[in-house]
């Protein structure tokens, strides 16, 4: 039988990259997003393993959405969250800051919580973040993306103690990127911009290697922890 993984914003970046990847390794896919043509345009790849669901993971229903497309799959292994948004709000405007929290932090732990139960049940599974280095401090340029980053890493290695304390067979993955070249990138002076394709390489790999924390690409390990030790008196004049 084939591995079944569900990837929730899969429509484009990131999300398309894996998709495309996990069904040419074999596995049955479902894939979610708002955009209903643009997921039925990555199922024409692999018309046999990709499964489409279209919605918004912030909609009240989602999780009935979940449960109706994990059914339809006969199951699920692998739970990938790959849906977020970042704005670049100089101005502070509430309306932008209040669109990322919901998507990264309230839509993000309604899909955490799902994903967590529905593996409790069967005791095993794979749950998988796309997360940000940028998880490390606050900016200025984009405070909401940077502190849901945070909160993500937070609430994945709370999750993380509760399998452990629980002696649950499910694993953990908080996925670090740097710039990977999407519509997530954004700004001047970006460097080491990786593609979609190379990024989603790597990911798989550490998705296989149970990895707890991963960055990508590697490299970017080395700026997470600058600036994890960078003092705050230095930190708030950049």
């Amino acid at each position: 039988m084939p591995k079944k993984a569900i990837i929730v914003g899969a429509s484009s970046g990131i999300g398309k990259a894996l998709a495309l990847l996990l069904s040419k390794e074999g596995f049955s896919v479902g894939v979610t997003g708002r955009r209903t043509a643009a997921l039925e345009a990555i199922k024409s790849h692999f018309p046999k393993a990709i499964h489409v669901l279209s919605f918004d993971i912030t909609q009240e229903d989602a999780t009935n959405m979940l449960d109706q497309l994990a059914n339809s799959m006969g199951g699920v292994d692998l739970f990938i969250f790959s849906a977020g948004i970042g704005h670049l709000n100089i101005d502070l405007d509430y309306t932008l800051e209040n669109q990322t929290n919901q998507l990264n932090i309230v839509a993000f732990t309604k899909a955490m919580n799902w994903a967590l139960h529905y593996f409790k049940k069967q005791d095993s599974g794979h749950l998988v973040n796309i997360s940000s280095v940028a998880m490390h401090r606050g900016g200025r340029s984009a405070p909401a993306y940077n502190a849901s980053k945070a909160y993500q890493a937070n609430y994945l290695e709370g999750l993380l103690q509760k399998v452990y304390a629980e002696k649950r067979t499910i694993y953990i993955s908080d996925i670090r990127p740097g710039f990977v070249d999407t519509a997530m990138a954004k700004g001047e002076g970006l460097f080491w911009v990786s593609s979609k394709e190379k990024a989603a390489k790597q990911i798989y790999r550490a998705i296989k290697k149970k990895r707890e924390v991963a960055y990508i690409t590697k490299r970017w390990a080395l700026i997470g922890l600058l600036l994890s030790l960078l003092p705050k008196a230095i930190y708030k004049r950049l």
